[in-house]
């Protein structure tokens, strides 16, 4: 057996294998017709997923340019300036109730997952989905609304977790980075197509100008219902089920293009058997398990704050309440302000996508320091241009420049907070989390961001109402606040497979003892093929040998 690498004894890590058999194949995803389709059908599925929050998070945003939409659910209230609008105590409730259901469903989603697997959890959360905006289109009254929004958020929990989970576990180690990347990056396509519709139903006479949007909101969920079972099932979860075969078929179709004696497949299959394996012996099954050892516990201390700056570094503000702050700048007509709004959209999926395929070549935890650092210098910049602007306005003047200066500060924060909590998050989810606990893990990021979600979603109206510019001033500590716990406490994971990252945390020993499977693998395989080809057998594809350690683990 080939001995562990000496390099990676030295830096703590144990030898990455499967990580140095996929950087040989030189091959690119696009002229591997079986890798090229699933890629395909992930995208429309999985990525689906976050174009269903994309397109939520500007519906709601963009619903508040709608006359009839203010009037219908405003309940007589009027603004300053005599028009009909809803109340900022009841306009952050209907915002936020979206997150409210997605925290209700974290107790049920990441056990449906693990014992239904990947693909019927998306199919479930898209069902839920899709009744919700029926109902959230024939509301009758703001309660029904809220409960139809509380649907939404309950189903999009479901697909979120299994989506990130699927993607990062379909994918070829060489792309899976990148792919996981794109996830978050969809959500502006969702949100462009929500933008791009409200340019001209806010312009709808009628109750049908927040009725019509409201009911498309199902489209993304029915692309995903279309396309789930078009995707095979996760191999680390068909491992986990007891069924090999099936495992090994997904890993030698998608990865090896067919090839049985790929070094690639033998590899993957035994690392990730085995893995699980050590895994589930060290597993409890149970959210207790997320607590019990130090390793564990580390990571739950960073996913919640993961999941806390996701929705709490100022985007909530910028997506949910557009319509407030285009009114301080001094943008107050619908025309302006829809097309301001579709813009930034545009420029945020350009900087996404652009984002998410150069991110994942850097170290995590660089650009994580880069993201908040850039988004603390954005929001420095924008708390002084509306402070000039609420002087001007004290002062009965208007201040151009402030206005101009704000507008492109408000443009300039969407790439700064891409860098690092859009382009990384699932990337870095689902390489901290080993695969026994990760849907349970991505549920602790959900249910922290959501949490912070429903909290700054409530707040931000009522605060940007009560301390107008100040307000801002608090996300700038905030901010500065992430970059330091960033620095302090965020692991490196770059360069790894999700089997070597298992054990981050944990005993060396266990991370070995994996490696060791798959050295013994390839050792076994290799010896099959010279065997065979010394009997003349040499065509005779080699099928997945056993070759796990059976030795119990301590």
């Amino acid at each position: 057996m080939v001995a562990i690498n000496k390099a990676a004894e030295a830096t703590g890590f144990s030898d990455p294998i499967v990580t140095r058999l996929a950087k040989e194949d030189k091959v690119p995803w696009y002229r591997k017709s079986n890798l090229r389709v699933m890629y395909i059908w992930l995208f429309f599925c999985c990525m689906g997923v976050e174009m269903t929050s994309g397109f939520d998070s500007q519906l709601i945003n963009t619903l508040q340019f709608s006359g009839p939409f203010n009037a219908y659910f405003g309940q007589g209230y009027k603004d300053a300036s005599g028009k009909a609008a809803i109340k900022p105590s009841l306009l952050g409730f209907v915002s936020s109730c979206y997150q409210l259901g997605s925290i209700l469903a974290v107790p049920v989603a990441p056990w449906f997952n693990q014992r239904f697997g990947r693909r019927w959890s998306i199919f479930l959360g898209s069902v839920i989905m899709v009744i919700g905006a029926i109902i959230q289109c024939f509301s009758q009254h703001v309660g029904m609304y809220i409960v139809a929004r509380m649907l939404l958020g309950y189903g999009i929990l479901f697909a979120i977790i299994s989506g990130s989970s699927l993607i990062g576990e379909l994918s070829h180690p060489k792309e899976r980075p990148f792919m996981t990347s794109m996830f978050n990056a969809s959500y502006f396509i969702g949100s462009i197509i929500a933008a791009a519709i409200t340019l001209k139903t806010v312009e709808i006479k009628g109750n049908w100008s927040w009725r019509l949007p409201s009911l498309l909101q199902l489209c993304p969920s029915l692309l995903q219902i279309c396309t789930v079972f078009l995707l095979p099932e996760s191999p680390r979860w068909l491992i986990s089920q007891d069924r090999e075969e099936e495992a090994w078929a997904v890993l030698v179709k998608y990865h090896a293009e067919g090839d049985s004696t790929s070094q690639l497949a033998q590899a993957e299959m035994a690392q990730i058997k085995s893995t699980i394996q050590l895994e589930m012996a060290n597993s409890s099954k149970s959210w207790m398990h997320l607590i019990r050892s130090p390793g564990m516990r580390r990571r739950v201390f960073i996913t919640a704050f993961l999941g806390l700056f996701t929705q709490m570094s100022g985007n909530t503000l910028l997506s949910y309440y557009s319509n407030l702050l285009f009114q301080m700048m001094g943008y107050t007509s619908s025309y302006a302000k829809t097309r301001i709004n579709l813009a930034n959209q545009c420029w945020s999926l350009i900087a996404g996508v652009t984002l998410a395929l150069i991110v994942p070549r850097f170290r995590r935890r660089l650009m994580y320091m880069l993201s908040a650092g850039s988004m603390c210098a954005v929001f420095v910049a924008m708390t002084i241009s509306f402070e000039r602007l609420y002087v001007a306005k004290a002062n009965k003047t208007t201040n151009g420049a402030a206005s101009i200066a704000a507008l492109i500060m408000y443009f300039a924060y969407s790439p700064c907070y891409n860098i690092g909590n859009n382009a990384l998050t699932y990337t870095y989810l689902v390489e901290l989390w080993p695969y026994a606990e990760r849907s349970r893990g991505i549920g602790v990021q959900q249910i922290f961001g959501k949490l912070g979600g429903f909290f700054s979603t409530n707040v931000n109206p009522l605060a940007l109402t009560a301390i107008n510019w100040k307000y801002l001033a608090i996300y700038c500590a905030w901010i500065a606040f992430e970059f330091l716990f960033v620095w302090l406490f965020y692991p490196e994971t770059h360069g790894r497979t999700l089997e070597e990252l298992a054990f981050l945390f944990e005993d060396k020993a266990l991370a070995d003892e994996s490696v060791n499977a798959v050295e013994k693998q390839l050792h076994t395989d290799s010896y099959e093929i010279e065997r065979q080809t010394s009997l003349g057998d040499g065509k005779n594809p080699v099928s997945y040998v056993e070759a796990v350690p059976s030795r119990e683990v301590r």
